[in-house]
């Protein structure tokens, strides 16, 4: 990746560990509904883009419930659970390495704007970003047509760009960016799943400078 000019970060289950908060926010919705809790094996089997797939997967009868109310059920729950939720390991030695090294970055989440910008001033790694870009819903849905918007404002090719994520929707949104990807193992969806991708997959965050300068 010698053309490498500007990297874009996800946020959840990248560069935040918050699996076991999702988890956690979660089984008390299907607790609520009487519905079979999951472990974070079955999670990572069953979470994805769109959300609403995942939530069907997990026995939620979406014909008769509000999608608004639970969204909003969902991040009561996970502004809870998520308190406190570290980061990955590595990642703040990453992102200081690259850092030093000059390389611009920018976060792409799917996690609401205040949200976002909230829990990344508490961690203290706001300024290592030129640009922070979350929804503006809680939806959190597709960060394609988002992602597009920031690469106009950062007028790059997308070649010199590349995405870090750790679900296939990262891949997707890099695919339809024309820009380069690279998955982190250990996030929001099994190993399995990511491999199918085809992408370089990492297991620590720490071998992430040695794939993004090598050769």
């Amino acid at each position: 990746m010698s053309r490498l000019r500007h990297i874009l970060w996800d946020w959840n289950g990248t560069l935040l560990d918050d699996v076991a908060a999702c988890v956690c926010a979660i089984n008390r919705m299907l607790r609520r509904r009487g519905l079979p809790e999951i472990g974070e094996a079955l999670y990572r089997e069953r979470f994805g883009f769109p959300v609403r797939n995942y939530y069907a997967a997990l026995g939620f009868n979406l014909a008769a419930e509000d999608w608004d109310a639970l969204a909003r059920e969902f991040h009561a729950h996970y502004a809870e659970t998520a308190r406190g939720a570290p980061l990955r390991a590595g990642a703040a030695e990453a992102l200081a390495a690259l850092s030093a090294r000059g390389v611009p970055m920018s976060v792409l989440s799917a996690c609401e704007q205040s949200i976002l910008e909230r829990m990344l001033a508490e961690r203290g790694l706001d300024g290592h970003f030129e640009r922070v870009r979350g929804l503006s819903d809680l939806y959190a849905g597709s960060k394609r047509e988002l992602g597009r918007r920031l690469l106009r404002e950062l007028a790059l090719p997308p070649e010199a760009v590349v995405l870090v994520g750790d679900t296939i929707h990262d891949h997707e949104v890099a695919r339809a960016l024309g820009c380069a990807c690279v998955l982190l193992a250990g996030g929001h969806q099994a190993e399995e799943r990511l491999r199918r991708c085809r992408r370089p997959l990492l297991r620590s965050l720490e071998q992430l400078p040695e794939v993004l300068f090598r050769g």
